[in-house]
């Protein structure tokens, strides 16, 4: 069965919401809308590396590691709800667009799971050739599940005011950490990381767990860059380019330079072979100066051992470096 339109959606209680790729950074919207609108929602368990496997199976090679993860989350949501849940986000507006796999996505999952019965609600979030924001997406995504407008837009802005409370105490939370580090000083003053990588890699227990444990068991403290205020962020990116498409990608490039002064090291963190972090990740190691950057790639055939010494190398240097070694006369 194929993506569902505006009504066909009525019948559905139970909405399976993949938790990978974007549900890192619009979970709480997507999930208080649909709590809104009376419906369940079933979410995917963590991933794991049989996840990570079943979603490379099922992909091409040439899909970058969080998409092939991302179809072996919606593979085992199937038989627990009645819809996925798969949105099209093609840009909020100019300077402000998504990797083109997000848009492509609900046709990747419609496809990939056409003979197992498999029904998509979608909605496209297009600002400047559709002139479909993302409030006018939610709005017809309220209408595809049976709601009246004054229904849809109360659902609509719930969700939108638990997102912005969720981005705040991400982004409150990690201003009081930065503040904590600033009044420690001397040697017993950990290493203030930041952390450069999606939401979807940043956050994912398996998949960022991979960078983040070892940091943290070498006693850093990881920070992340798309827990800065996005606002800031993104306005503060127009100083790097002027012309970057990618809203992501300008959010973590703006925190770096709004946290630049504040934190020791840059840490990046890209899927293999992701298209955006190919190019502004090079941007960045050419153009960010004055902080030490490790840039780290995520691949599901090259294990954690690798991983691991490089950042345990990293971390060794940037400590003889604070005791004052590498310092010529």
């Amino acid at each position: 069965m194929g993506i569902l339109k505006q009504g066909d959606c009525a019948d559905v209680q139970r909405v399976g919401i993949p938790r990978a790729l974007l549900y890192y950074r619009y979970g709480t919207l997507w999930e208080t809308f649909f709590g809104e609108l009376g419906r369940e929602v079933v979410l995917s368990r963590p991933t794991d590396r049989a996840l990570m496997e079943a979603g490379e199976a099922l992909s091409v090679d040439e899909c970058c590691l969080a998409s092939k993860t991302y179809l072996g989350h919606a593979e085992s949501l199937l038989d627990s709800c009645d819809a996925l849940f798969v949105p099209s986000m093609g840009n909020l507006g100019r300077r402000k667009g998504f990797c083109t796999k997000f848009q492509a996505l609900p046709d990747l999952v419609a496809n990939t799971f056409r003979d197992r019965g498999v029904r998509v609600a979608s909605c496209l979030a297009d600002a400047v050739e559709g002139r479909s924001s993302l409030r006018d997406a939610f709005l017809e995504l309220g209408g595809c599940f049976g709601a009246s407008p004054h229904e849809a837009k109360r659902a609509w802005r719930s969700a939108l005011h638990a997102q912005e409370r969720a981005d705040r105490a991400a982004a409150g939370a990690q201003e009081r950490l930065l503040a904590s580090l600033a009044a420690t000083q001397g040697a017993g003053r950990p290493l203030a990381i930041l952390l450069v990588a999606h939401p979807y890699l940043a956050h994912d227990p398996y998949l960022g767990g991979s960078v983040v444990d070892p940091l943290e068991r070498l006693g850093a403290t990881v920070l992340y860059a798309d827990e800065a205020d996005h606002e800031r962020a993104l306005k503060a990116s127009f100083d790097f380019s002027a012309t970057m498409p990618w809203v992501v990608n300008r959010e973590l490039i703006g925190a770096i330079l709004l946290l630049h002064e504040r934190i020791d090291d840059i840490v990046l963190v890209s899927a293999f072979p992701c298209g955006p972090d190919s190019m502004t990740d090079d941007a960045i190691m050419r153009c960010i100066q004055g902080k030490p950057i490790l840039n780290l790639t995520i691949d599901a055939q090259s294990g954690t051992a690798g991983l691991e010494t490089r950042i345990e190398s990293f971390v060794d240097i940037l400590r003889y470096q604070k005791k004052g070694g590498y310092v010529h006369g």
